[in-house]
């Protein structure tokens, strides 16, 4: 019990940095209605771009506005490979995904570059934990407000419409396609954004460090709309998605207290999003059953 409250501090740490992901995961699932596998790639290629920008000399603002513009870049590939090429979703994220491999494999020169906050200014890190949890509730509050913003501007609401039915949009004249591709620029620039935090927060950037990166995000807005809710206001629903990215690796670190092997994490990141996706057809049968008796 002592040891699993001192992992809560880190998984909360961890929960705020991952939140930023379930956002962009949470515009494209859920407000674009678009399945992006692009997170997995592009999740790494921010870290990579962050440390390798850091150890060019650069700051860490300069090195995350990168790592923001090189998410953008992947995001706007998979956009053209949909709308432009007509792939299907899935696959022109997939593509894009398999692609980046290789791009972050060239930034990096190898598969692993480490940055020790003895000689970087880091925004976050393992080493200082209450720290990073403050520096990342900031930075969270500050991409919620700015998404609201956006998404209430004249292009956010076309983005929105084009999510809601796509068929409607454009009867209405606006440019579906355009929606798209801006909206996966968005959603993976904030990935990529979360990937450079992370690489800092853990110390080193890995070319494996985004697989299954997507099953996370949905896991965490999932698990937060089951608990709270998807009646909410808007900027709420982004932080009730967060909050479930806390509470995924909450989870995560209760289940590891109890002696489960770290082998078998990616098993109970799957476990967990089939159970929260099942809860809602969980509880309707449940609902059956007491208007049968």
């Amino acid at each position: 019990m002592v040891s699993l409250l001192h992992a809560l501090p880190g998984s909360v740490a961890q929960g705020l940095i991952w939140g930023i992901l379930a956002i962009s995961v949470f515009l494209t699932f859920k407000v674009l209605d678009y399945a992006d596998m692009t997170v997995d790639g592009s999740f790494c290629t921010g870290g990579a771009t962050c440390v390798m920008m850091m150890l060019a000399g650069h700051n860490v603002y300069v090195a995350l506005i990168c790592s923001f513009i090189a998410g953008m870049c992947a995001g706007y590939i998979t956009g053209l490979l949909h709308t432009m090429l007509k792939i299907p979703p899935i696959l022109s994220g997939i593509l894009t995904q398999l692609g980046l491999y290789s791009v972050n494999l060239a930034i990096m020169g190898k598969s692993n570059q480490a940055i020790s906050v003895d000689q970087y200014a880091l925004i976050v890190s393992l080493r200082f934990i209450n720290y990073s949890i403050l520096m990342s509730v900031i930075i969270v509050a500050i991409i919620i407000f700015l998404l609201y913003m956006f998404f209430g501007s004249e292009i956010g609401s076309a983005i929105r419409a084009t999510g809601c039915n796509q068929n409607m949009a454009r009867a209405q004249g606006i440019n579906t396609g355009r929606c798209i591709r801006i909206g996966l620029i968005v959603s993976n620039g904030l990935t990529a954004f979360a990937g450079g935090l992370y690489a800092q927060y853990q110390g080193n950037a890995d070319v494996n460090a985004g697989r299954g990166a997507i099953v996370i995000g949905l896991a965490a807005v999932i698990i937060g709309e089951v608990i709270f809710g998807s009646r909410l206001n808007f900027a709420v629903r982004m932080g009730v998605s967060v909050v479930g990215a806390i509470i995924y690796y909450i989870v995560i670190a209760v289940v590891l207290q109890l002696g489960l092997p770290s082998t078998y994490l990616k098993l109970l990141s799957a476990v967990l999003v089939a159970v929260f996706l099942g809860i809602p057809a969980i509880q309707g049968y449940l609902g059956i059953k007491v208007k049968q008796r």
